[in-house]
């Protein structure tokens, strides 16, 4: 059921409104906010509490997370999980707004609507879009220096890394995302598979369609023959890395793929390579330079 649920927020997050990087759910009920020195936000992601952080911005409720948030939030009240965030609590601290990934907006845009809650959904899915939230929270918290500054870190970055592989060809790549017991393709639209395009390289299944994640079968994956196979892991990592061994090892298929006869499979690490954008890109791109290119 726990597999089930995963995959069913995963492919939801495909039908979210993501055309803006920021998305306000109840305009009508903005109350003047953007004038406010100390707007009441709540963020119930990691992601969301750093960018808070970066921008300079207080919060009065954060996510429970397993992985360390920035020192300034501590003793902030918690409002549970991201998926699953506590509208008891959100509700009590009387917030201007919650900030939420638009990968999650399905499932928790009618949850806020329902306790009279305002609601804004930022665009986690590759970190084109979260930038593009960065500059929207700037302008509309005043904040639009802190995010201009981060928006040029973000350039500079991308102009250096680029400028590795001008010339280069194009590496075609699998991407697969595991998950205790299974695993399914991830397509562009996903945040791993938009690092792999942003790296350079060319997803076998492209945008899938405009959705995130596809299920496929291996006949179907040997026909793309990819040049690398790159596996992320979700939920229970360990358990997926266990099932992506067992997996290659047992159904004989993966023995005819390129990719596998030349050693060009590759786990990547699941604290860099996970389900939203965040700040640790930098790190990721660098991980898959070698992955995609080969060492230098």
């Amino acid at each position: 059921m726990r597999f089930r649920k995963i995959i069913s927020l995963c492919l939801a997050g495909t039908l979210a409104l993501s055309i803006t990087g920021c998305v306000n759910q109840h305009p009508e009920e903005t109350g003047g906010t953007e004038e406010s020195e100390s707007p009441r936000l709540i963020a119930t992601s990691p992601a969301a509490v750093t960018i808070c952080d970066k921008l300079n911005l207080d919060l009065v409720g954060i996510c429970e997370s397993s992985s360390d948030l920035p020192e300034r939030y501590g003793g902030v009240t918690t409002v549970g999980m991201a998926m699953n965030p506590d509208l008891e609590i959100i509700k009590s601290l009387n917030p201007d707004y919650v900030l939420s990934p638009n990968t999650l907006q399905n499932d928790l845009q009618p949850k806020y609507a329902s306790i009279g809650v305002s609601s804004l959904f930022l665009n986690l899915r590759s970190v084109e879009g979260m930038y593009a939230s960065i500059s929207d929270l700037g302008k509309k918290f005043d904040r639009e220096e802190e995010a201009q500054s981060l928006v040029d870190e973000y350039s500079a970055f991308m102009e250096e890394y680029r400028g590795k592989n001008v010339g280069k060809e194009s590496p075609q790549v699998l991407v697969l995302m595991g998950l205790p017991g299974s695993y399914i393709v991830a397509t562009d639209n996903s945040y791993v598979g938009s690092l792999v395009k942003l790296a350079g390289g060319t997803n076998v299944y492209g945008d899938g369609g405009g959705q995130e994640f596809l299920f496929a079968n291996t006949e179907d994956i040997k026909t793309k023959e990819p040049d690398v196979i790159v596996r992320a892991a979700h939920g229970l990592p360990d358990q997926a890395r266990e099932m992506f061994a067992e997996e290659f090892e047992a159904n004989d298929i993966w023995k005819h793929f390129k990719a596998v006869q030349e050693g060009r499979v590759y786990d990547l690490d699941p604290n860099l390579f996970n389900m939203s954008a965040n700040f640790n890109y930098e790190e990721a791109l660098e991980q898959l330079q070698p992955m995609l290119y080969g060492e230098e």
